[in-house]
């Protein structure tokens, strides 16, 4: 059994699981919010016995960490103090039972949480040879102002997001400069502005699939995503030595699958921004022909 850990509406679970079907690979969506109030958690011992309402975990061979959903507590638990218990419980008894489980992951959740935070890329990215920009995450404003003066233009940009709370990459305007002040709340990532073409460089296993966002005219160049569906992208090919590097950036993070921002500067060199481990793929798939979803069906399938 293969368990495909995310939610009906993620198109690039369920286009996964099409494809899982289509070679007779047994497979199953798992949705974390679904727990605790519409399934049971057992785990046994002797014998490390562990379900999750019908599922038998000592079935399953294989797991895609794909988008797990948030779990969901029963509506009786009121309490805030009673709530957060709760929480530290589940917490608990997931985390040991993903430890536990003798499956091949992609990726595993430990390896997933190290590999998305963004200071830790950087180092090993750095530490591996690929060139990165020069960045300074402070919450403090002096150094804010410095890095932004000695580096200009610079581009700012948050740790992360939500569905709801979605922050794009932003070019940082000289009247936004009388507010780096507010840095204080909470660190901010600044950058030095790289000029060039986006590259998405999608990892599978051994497999790399690179594509080019040609951002359009009347697009906007600092984050393809704000006005990615004027923008050309096509498949495209990179150095070997480059190819070399992004597989020992894999190896070092301990991934399977991640989705890599680069940027290919107009003087030709590779510039590495971030890698998200559960990143999408879809967008580059149907627009540059290139099989990512099978490679990852065939990498789920043909675990051991």
């Amino acid at each position: 059994m293969i368990v495909v850990v995310s939610a009906q509406r993620d198109l690039h679970a369920m286009r996964v699981l099409e494809e899982l079907q289509r070679r007779g690979a047994p497979a199953t969506l798992l949705d974390l919010g679904e727990y605790p109030q519409r399934s049971h958690l057992s785990l046994q011992f002797p014998g490390a016995r562990f379900s999750l309402g019908d599922l038998d975990f000592s079935r399953v061979r294989a797991v895609w960490w794909r988008r797990p959903q948030p779990f969901v507590l029963h509506d009786e638990v009121r309490d805030e103090s009673d709530r957060a218990f709760a929480w530290g419980e589940i917490d608990a008894a997931f985390n040991g039972l993903w430890l536990s489980i003798d499956a091949f992951w992609v990726n595993h959740p430990s390896r997933d949480e190290e590999a998305s935070r963004k200071v830790y890329q950087l180092k090993i990215a750095e530490e591996i040879g690929l060139r990165i920009p020069r960045t300074c995450i402070t919450s403090d404003p002096r150094a804010a102002r410095a890095f932004v003066d000695e580096h200009t233009p610079a581009i700012y940009k948050a740790f992360g997001g939500t569905e709801t709370a979605w922050r794009e990459t932003r070019l940082l305007k000289p009247e936004e400069t009388e507010h780096l002040d507010h840095v204080r709340f909470a660190p901010v990532i600044f950058q030095e502005y790289v000029r060039g073409v986006d590259l998405r460089i999608t990892a599978v296993g051994d497999a790399i699939f690179p594509a080019a966002i040609h951002v359009a005219p009347q697009g906007y160049p600092v984050d393809f995503r704000m006005t990615m569906e004027h923008a050309h992208i096509e498949a495209v090919t990179l150095p070997a030595s480059l190819l070399a590097q992004l597989r020992a950036f894999m190896q070092r993070l301990g991934l399977v699958y991640g989705a890599i921002d680069m940027r290919l500067t107009p003087d030709g060199e590779y510039v590495f921004f971030e890698i998200n481990p559960s990143g999408q793929w879809l967008f580059i798939e149907d627009a540059a022909a290139l099989p990512i979803t099978a490679a990852l069906a065939e990498v789920l399938a043909n675990a051991r």
